[in-house]
């Protein structure tokens, strides 16, 4: 049995989405983003939305979805380390 390769890039897609999920979930209940780098999360995000626009070109679904949700939630935690910066 042949592995697709779009089940492939969805379960790659969606393992590395929900490494997401626990930054989030600690920086929204500390309300501190101190430790985050402004820097990394940056280039993350702009880099994360080049690949939504890429998934699009070439019409990938598991590119489509998984980007989607994961430029949610590295723009969150931009916006939490703006708003929250050290949690003072």
């Amino acid at each position: 049995m042949a592995l697709n390769p779009d089940w492939l890039g969805l379960l790659a897609g969606t393992l590395t989405t929900i490494a997401f999920v626990p930054q989030v979930l600690k920086t929204w209940r500390s309300r501190s983003a101190e430790d985050l780098s402004l820097g990394m999360f940056s280039l993350f995000t702009v880099g994360i939305a080049l690949w939504l626009i890429y998934g699009f070109w070439i019409k990938a679904l598991p590119l489509i979805l998984t980007n989607t949700i994961t430029l949610g939630l590295a723009a969150t935690l931009l916006f939490f380390k703006l708003r929250f910066g050290s949690g003072k």
